[in-house]
């Protein structure tokens, strides 16, 4: 792997490099915010205008997603969702690599998540009555439904990362493989070597790779960043509403005893 990979631009001695990047995404997301609040109008424009677009969509997603009991969670989805798109668009650049390309960087962002919706389920219920819905509907079943449900939810946080992870930097060693092939010690060097038939095998076969990577493989690679972003964002907003589910059924079914206890 190491082989294929490009050297980033920026390497600080004794950090790892998705670190520094990390840092790099939300300085740039910070600055890019601070410029959009800085001067409000009421009829936005230019940065103003775009990040009210964007977070109108985070809105939508979380409503529909959610329900209105999402909106305290805007926050959360549209910073994680912004930080993994602007970390997944930046391995697209020469020079530079992708944060989420480092299973380090998936893990953080699904430890949140994780950590968040079972908060939320504590919150909304409590302790005691969050750890029952563990057991399942039926008592004598518990003992099985407990490990079955610690394994569904532990497994979770290890999907979101690996398959984040592993989109990224599938697509990453791809375009590093392409662009090795085309190097100097590859195609291009076959077509300047003074042969003939380096210069038409070599020539073409670079012409028709540049034509495959900048026509075909970037915009894909473009599409899986925005999709993965996406992903991540969605399944976040489902775990937050199975949490808040758990927490209306329970207030439902304790209103509907103490009814019938009337």
């Amino acid at each position: 792997m190491e082989a294929l990979e490009h050297p980033p631009m920026f390497n600080l001695p004794g950090i790892p490099p998705h670190v520094t990047y990390t840092w790099f995404v939300m300085i740039l997301l910070s600055v890019l915010a601070f410029g959009a609040s800085r001067r409000l109008e009421i009829v936005p424009r230019g940065l103003q205008n775009f990040f009210e677009i964007v977070l109108e969509q985070f809105v939508t997603l979380v409503s529909d997603l959610i329900g209105p009991q999402g909106r305290p969670f805007v926050p959360l989805v549209a910073t994680l969702g912004l930080f993994i798109l602007t970390s997944n668009l930046l391995g697209l650049v020469p020079g530079q690599i992708s944060p989420t390309g480092s299973l380090d960087t998936t893990a953080a962002c699904a430890i949140i998540v994780f950590f968040t919706y079972h908060l939320v389920g504590i919150r909304k219920q409590g302790f005691v009555t969050y750890l029952k819905h563990f057991m399942g509907p039926v008592l004598w079943l518990a003992p099985l439904m407990f490990p079955i449900e610690l394994i569904s939810h532990f497994a979770r946080p290890l999907s979101l990362s690996l398959r984040l992870f592993g989109n990224m930097t599938g697509g990453h060693l791809l375009l590093a493989a392409m662009f090795l092939l085309m190097g100097f010690d590859g195609l291009l060097g076959w077509a300047l070597s003074g042969s003939l038939p380096g210069i038409i095998v070599g020539g073409v076969g670079s012409l028709l790779m540049t034509a495959f990577v900048v026509g075909f493989l970037m915009p894909l690679k473009m599409l899986v960043s925005f999709i993965q972003a996406g992903v991540f964002v969605m399944l976040t907003c489902l775990y937050i509403a199975g949490a808040l589910e758990e927490a209306e059924h329970q207030s439902e079914s304790d209103a509907h005893r103490h009814a019938e206890h009337h």
